[in-house]
């Protein structure tokens, strides 16, 4: 139950990030379902080991070059899905900031409401 909480959660945060950065389109509920599954896949299988590899780059830039690999991450499922869009690299990086910010507040309450 936790778990599809959250996944909608990070949908409801897709669709509120498309709203605020014009360069990142979602098509509609599901497609933001969709495109928050796969992002999640995503983060869990290839960013750890992006993240290994990248460690000396990452280690020199005082952890700045994270950025760099979220938004390349971001950019990946909006280039993979046809209902999610992101339009460059840049919208990516400020996409993937949003969508983290807005995933953590958004959790966060839920959690406290579930609570109490």
């Amino acid at each position: 139950m936790r778990l599809i909480l959250i996944w909608i959660l990070n949908a409801l945060a897709l669709i509120a990030v498309a709203n605020f950065v014009p360069g990142i389109h979602v098509e509609g509920f599901t497609a933001a379902l969709i495109a928050a599954f796969l992002l999640g896949l995503v983060n869990t299988l290839i960013r750890p080991l992006l993240l290994l590899l990248t460690l000396p780059v990452t280690l020199i830039t005082l952890g700045l070059f994270i950025f760099v690999i979220n938004g390349l991450l971001f950019w990946l499922v909006g280039s993979v899905l046809r209902d999610f869009i992101v339009d460059s690299f840049w919208h990516g990086v400020l996409g993937a900031l949003l969508y983290s910010l807005f995933t953590w507040a958004m959790t966060s309450a839920a959690a406290q409401l579930l609570r109490k």
